[in-house]
């Protein structure tokens, strides 16, 4: 399979010269678009206050010195009750492939600072060109249904190493997550009639595309419109013809008996083009030709007008001439909510076709995971958990080295207690959310739990296996089925229980007040 971290992250660029923030920088000529797929090492996938750190780390004689980072979100997004933890297997291939290669280290010798002098000195460039992930990371398996303030990653290890995966990490979790809960939520709503992701020609880039329909698969699609993500990852691919088609004819009729004559066992006619019902009663014309040759009209497509009415009236066709079996699929800016309104419609749609409000999060484009220290030492020495405080409550972080615990009862998921690995979790335990402490929930009698973050890699070297594409989707519809519905409502969830482990809550609070005490409280706007 082609390393995915390639097609991932590839990015159109320019010809301009630029500076920023007084470190000279150059960017090479545009290469040809076959040349984008392919950029070999992702090392310098950062920002570049990263890889300042990691030098002001080893300049300092710190870079051996450890640290706990977790990332997580503080929001579940498009205002909904929970979110769909993706992103695990390109991160993985990132992992895997991570160096620091010769065009990388002569791109950064060519940095410059504000006085014109090289930004990092060739030692500095030599240990970057040597260095080999040591890290240990845990993760949320993807398909795992997760939310906010508690940890979808946990990295431990050399603080230099953490520092570097931040950005690519973030940028990972964060898109692909957004986007299998998006589908997800579709995927909900259209209540157990196949969804197929469309939205190529409106994603984010090459990359973007490629990711989108990877997430939306694991968030619940039955198939993507992607060939290329269907070659790469397996998903099937669906597909018929588009108004064009029609427009190449001298009429609607000759283009559908065309097209039918073509690809006899894909027949899906668009019936739009000039009158929708008109359409539909040419796709029956040709139906009728295709039964009498032994093959079947397999579907039409209604891509504008009011689809509820024009689905309920094409049913009513469809079903008079004797095709009960033809599917009825629908396009044009559909999401979550729009099927759920044609639901409540009596909109006769059998499949659903969904786009642009899919792979480009339409409602909410960014999920704003972020990337917090948790716990640091000195090596050898014992472990200090590390908060970052702010004014504003919600980012406030957690210390420590997290683990979440979820638990079930009777097969239903009742709640997650997140808690310190170095303290543990006792047999009974209290939940106390963070951002209401008042909110509390007991756990541990007549409770089955398992603990989220599983390793993935230890000491540097890859320990888990990534499931089939189609295992993980599988694992995304048994999470959401194993939650209370109030948690999956569209409008107005339900709060599932979330909190710290009443220690670890004692000791933030204990943190916090010792922070506000010396007055570093930390303003931020990331």
């Amino acid at each position: 399979m082609l390393d995915t971290t390639k097609s991932r992250f590839s990015c159109l660029r320019e010809s301009l010269p630029w500076a920023c923030l007084g470190v000279s920088c150059y960017l090479q000529r545009p290469r040809r678009l076959s040349q984008q797929m392919d950029y070999g090492s992702l090392a310098l996938l950062t920002d570049l206050y990263q890889l300042t750190m990691a030098y002001g780390y080893w300049k300092s004689g710190l870079g051996d010195d450890e640290a706990v980072f977790h990332a997580g979100f503080r929001k579940e997004p498009f205002n909904g009750g929970y979110a769909v933890a993706c992103g695990l297997g390109p991160l993985l291939d990132l992992l895997k492939s991570f160096r620091f290669d010769q065009s990388d280290v002569d791109y950064l010798a060519g940095l410059r600072g504000g006085d014109g002098a090289p930004l990092f000195e060739d030692a500095f460039l030599r240990y970057l060109q040597e260095l080999r992930l040591t890290l240990d990371v845990h993760a949320i398996p993807e398909g795992t249904t997760v939310f906010a303030n508690q940890p979808l990653v946990r990295v431990s290890g050399s603080v230099l190493q953490a520092q570097l995966l931040e950005t690519a990490l973030l940028n990972i979790v964060n898109f692909d997550t957004l986007v299998a809960t998006k589908a997800a939520r579709i995927v909900l709503a259209a209540e157990g009639e196949p969804v197929i992701e469309f939205g190529l020609r409106r994603a984010q880039g090459l990359d973007g595309g490629l990711s989108a329909s990877r997430a939306a698969y694991i968030g619940g699609c039955t198939a993507t419109s992607n060939v290329l993500a269907g070659k790469l990852y397996g998903i099937p691919v669906r597909g018929t013809h588009a108004h064009s088609w029609v427009m190449c004819f001298d009429d609607e009729l000759t283009a559908f008996r065309t097209y039918a004559e073509a690809l006899p066992n894909n027949v899906v006619f668009l019936v739009d083009t000039y009158d929708t019902l008109g359409g539909v009663d040419h796709a029956i014309t040709v139906g009728k030709e295709l039964r009498e040759r032994g093959q079947k009209l397999v579907g039409i497509r209604l891509d504008s007008g009011d689809l509820a009415w024009l689905s309920i009236e094409a049913r009513r066709r469809l079903d008079a001439a004797g095709f009960k079996e033809t599917q009825i699929l629908a396009s044009n800016d559909l999401d979550e909510q729009v099927i759920r309104s044609l639901k409540e419609q009596g909109a006769r749609i059998g499949v659903w076709g969904v786009g642009t409000r899919l792979v480009t999060a339409y409602d909410q484009p960014a999920l704003g995971a972020v990337y917090k220290l948790g716990a640091f030492r000195k090596k050898g020495g014992e472990w200090q958990p590390r908060i970052k405080v702010s004014e504003q409550t919600a980012k406030v972080s957690t210390p420590g080295r997290l683990q979440v615990r979820r638990y079930a009862v009777s097969g239903e998921f009742v709640g997650d207690v997140v808690y310190d690995i170095g303290h543990g979790i006792e047999a009974e335990s209290m939940m106390i959310d963070p951002l209401d402490p008042t909110r509390r929930k007991r756990f541990g009698k007549g409770m089955s739990f398992e603990d989220l973050l599983v390793p993935v890699m230890q000491s540097g070297a890859i320990v888990y296996d990534v499931p089939k594409l189609s295992a993980t989707r599988e694992r995304t519809m048994e999470q959401l089925l194993a939650f209370h519905g109030g948690v999956k409502r569209i409008l107005n969830p339900h709060r599932y229980p979330v909190g710290l482990e009443n220690r670890l809550h004692e000791l933030r609070t204990q943190l916090i007040l010792e922070a506000r005490e010396r007055g570093n409280v930390v303003k931020e706007s990331a």
